[in-house]
């Protein structure tokens, strides 16, 4: 195959995917996001998923508290090229203090996957990590863990990518803290289905 029959892998930048979406060409509702410049399908909302994005704010709206707003399956900012939408995340402050821009600085994001899992720990993990999000968890549906993900860690000699230096798996008996709550202790079991 020559160069010129290789296929180009076209990345788009925030400003151009708000076109696409301001043009018509995709509708705020479609089951797109963002990330690392590629328009990624999200995961199907089947019902286990749904109830465990709604487990999961429930239970980290009470961990935070006053002060910080929980949002689902909303844009973020993350850098240029990324605004991914995570099941769960919290950020400080209200929800009119992000009525000019979505948020930048989520202190906690959490991913609901079943048939996403390996684009959870792959390329979110990567783009979470690159953008220094300190507490990124995973509601692994299919071992039914929660995966932790914590320091986040440049590429170097012992990765070839973004990632994160410490993840834990914690099953449903186990106790978490998030790190920007760490008063609070959730319960794995309250984010199952």
């Amino acid at each position: 195959m020559k160069q010129a029959d290789r296929p180009v892998l076209r990345r788009w930048t925030r400003h151009e995917y708000e076109r696409l979406i301001d043009h018509g060409f995709l509708d705020e509702d479609d089951p797109i996001e963002l990330l690392d410049g590629l328009l990624l399908v999200k995961e199907p909302q089947h019902s286990p998923h749904r109830t465990a994005v709604l487990l999961v704010a429930k239970a980290v709206e009470r961990a935070f508290g006053e002060g910080w707003f929980v949002q689902t399956q909303s844009p973020i900012i993350l850098d240029n090229r990324s605004e991914p939408e995570p099941d769960v995340c919290v950020v400080r402050g209200t929800p009119r203090d992000y009525v000019a821009t979505h948020p930048t600085r989520p202190a906690l994001i959490v991913e609901v996957a079943q048939s996403g899992l390996y684009l959870a720990r792959g390329r979110k993990a990567a783009a979470y990590a690159r953008a220094r999000i300190a507490d990124y968890w995973i509601v692994n549906l299919v071992d039914r863990v929660l995966e932790v993900h914590r320091e986040p860690a440049r590429p170097g000699p012992a990765r070839r990518h973004w990632g994160y230096a410490a993840i834990d798996t914690l099953g449903a008996d186990a106790t978490i803290t998030p790190l920007a709550a760490p008063s609070a202790a959730i319960r794995v079991a309250e984010l199952l289905p």
